[in-house]
């Protein structure tokens, strides 16, 4: 019999490179940054300070990558302050040693150290933001994360014309290290900023800063997306387009239920993505955009506004160029909690097929936090600045989280733990009181380092329940490490006989950051499904430097890839 002789086929060629190429898009790729922490002069509201930065930038680099990815970003410490990076809502999967908060997963990048972040985007796209996360440095240490739907996917969403970032921060015209080490040493709350900013820059509403205004040019009967970012220090942030409409899509790098509004809520922490649908001839007008903060507490705050500009590009003409009639937003008033109860709970998960909503329906563990401000007592021959002579502190179920001076995660790896934390945190409030009516006369806090211990894929119900201790206030609480659903919320005392009933399990919004209504709670839902340990604290960054935080320890599964990987090489030191 003769041999056999297969023809090349080029159908059966083309099928296999397509499934090379589609195989090889579906794993991601490795994409490398690097950070250098370096000095830089900056000029805002003609004062000019030298700031920490990365890579001279204010605010810092865009970090662009796809669902999937590696990330590699090398960070070498050029300034004489430590400093850790913080990639804000990347879940870290398995690899807790690069998410970056200061003596909770790593000691910080001493001067001429450098440390590689190396982490995989798994299961996530959208708008996240990096900072640093070691006191008040990433008022300038911050920047953007987009992170783009894999190679081949598409939003759930209209196809926008283009994409633009639009970022919020805080400029104080001061040195932040030394606000917040004097309030800390004088008990009083610490000076507030001079300035809002939008990509760095304050814009025309502030002193000297008509030129330091960010300008958005667009064309008409476009769809722009608009990736929006709080990096703001200390403050809740309302933001709106005069005349114009926005459609929200994502919250937290998460798809939405898209519903229009003219105006945004957006905590510290927390990201918005909206569609911008341009009017579809030009307007022969220019639009402020604005915000302001929303504030509920009694403490001072940085009452002013930020503004940009919406800018439509026009066709060349031959006519003198006249000056446009300039159009100003109408924002909510500064503490219009109406408002802000009614677009939270507009924003709900899309809970489609394609991205459901996955609920924890059975619960494990129930926990009831109370978040809050508290005091403690003023060292001895000192004057303290705080209520009564006392130091300003805050705290979770009255515990004052103390700073340890290694390593929280390297603690829990390698089992000498007993010498840095303790596992009891509290998982009710020791004392029960009223806790939004009268508070009680004896507002001294306790002080600890202590952690919940949690093991692999535990189910969590976690209720946080704002106090009036020292006033009501509405509270930006932040998880590490996960993503969480947000199931109810309300006023006053959580009921847990009435509550429940009301509880949305269908489709929640599922976010990394919640603000805690103002003399009211909020409840989460969570699976414990990352082995490691995770800060969860308050963003607002003074409330943080007065102990509002603790940490979650999740224990490794039976299987391997169930466990947290092995610690980095070149893991700092403390």
């Amino acid at each position: 019999m003769g041999s056999s002789v297969h023809a090349f086929s080029p159908v059966l060629f083309f099928t296999l490179i397509c499934f090379y190429l589609l195989l090889h898009f579906s794993e991601g790729r490795s994409r490398h940054y690097h950070f250098d922490i370096v000095m830089q002069n900056v000029t805002r509201l003609c004062f000019t300070k030298s700031v920490v930065t990365v890579n001279g930038q204010f605010p810092g680099p865009l970090i662009t990558a796809r669902e999937g990815d590696r990330l590699l970003i090398r960070v070498v410490n050029h300034v004489s302050n430590n400093i850790t990076i913080h990639w804000h809502g990347i879940r870290q999967l398995r690899s807790g040693w690069a998410d970056g908060p200061s003596y909770i997963t790593q000691c910080p990048i001493q001067n001429g150290q450098s440390y590689v972040y190396n982490f995989t985007i798994v299961g996530q796209r959208g708008t996240l933001f990096w900072h640093a996360h070691i006191s008040w440095l990433r008022a300038t240490v911050y920047g953007p994360i987009v992170i783009l739907p894999k190679q081949n996917d598409s939003y759930p969403f209209v196809k926008p014309y283009k994409e633009e970032t639009l970022i919020f921060g805080e400029w104080f015209n001061g040195d932040t290290e030394a606000i917040i080490s004097q309030a800390l040493q004088t008990g009083g709350g610490p000076n507030v900023s001079d300035a809002y900013t939008i990509n760095g820059l304050p814009g025309p509403l502030y002193k000297c800063s008509a030129k330091d205004t960010y300008k958005l040019k667009v064309r008409p009967g476009k769809v722009y997306l608009l990736r929006i970012v709080n990096a703001a220090l200390n403050d809740q942030l309302f933001f709106s387009i005069a005349n114009h409409t926005l459609t929200v899509v994502e919250a937290d790098a998460g798809y939405v239920k898209p519903f229009e509004t003219s105006t945004l809520l957006i905590t510290p922490g927390q990201t918005t993505n909206v569609l911008l649908r341009t009017k579809p001839n030009p307007p022969d007008a220019t639009f402020l955009m604005m915000a302001r903060p929303y504030t509920t507490g009694f403490g001072t705050f940085d009452n002013s506004t930020v503004a940009g500009i919406l800018e439509y590009e026009s066709p060349p003409s031959p006519e003198p160029i006249k000056k446009l009639p300039l159009f100003t937003p109408t924002l909510p008033d500064l503490n219009d909690t109406t408002f802000v109860t009614n677009f939270t709970r507009r924003v709900r998960s899309l809970a489609s097929t394609r991205f459901p909503a996955n609920v924890p329906l059975n619960v494990d563990r129930h926990f009831f936090f109370t978040i809050g401000l508290g005091t403690s007592p003023c060292d001895q021959n000192q004057t303290c600045q705080g209520p009564n002579g006392t130091k300003f502190a805050a705290a979770i179920n009255n515990v004052s989280f103390i700073q340890p001076t290694t390593s929280l995660l390297q603690a829990h790896f390698t089992g000498q733990s007993s010498r840095v934390y303790s596992p009891n945190f509290p998982i009710t409030p020791l004392i029960p009181f009223n806790y939004t009516g009268t508070p009680p006369d004896n507002t001294l806090v306790s002080n600890g380092t202590q952690v919940v211990v949690l093991p692999f894929k535990t189910s969590v119900e976690l209720i946080l329940q704002d106090t009036s201790v020292l006033g009501a206030e509405n509270h930006p609480l932040h998880l590490h490490g996960f993503n969480f659903f947000v199931i109810g919320e309300g006023f006053g005392n959580y009921d847990p006989n009435q509550d429940p009933a009301g509880f949305n399990l269908i489709d929640p919004i599922e976010r990394n950051t919640v603000g805690v209504p103002v003399g009211g709670w909020v409840a989460i839902r969570f699976l414990a499904d990352n082995p490691g340990v995770w800060f969860m604290h308050c963003h607002f960054e003074a409330h943080t430097s007065w102990g509002l935080k603790m940490a979650w320890i999740v224990l490794d599964g039976e299987l391997p890839h169930q466990k947290l990987l092995e610690p980095p090489a070149d893991l700092p030191k403390c």
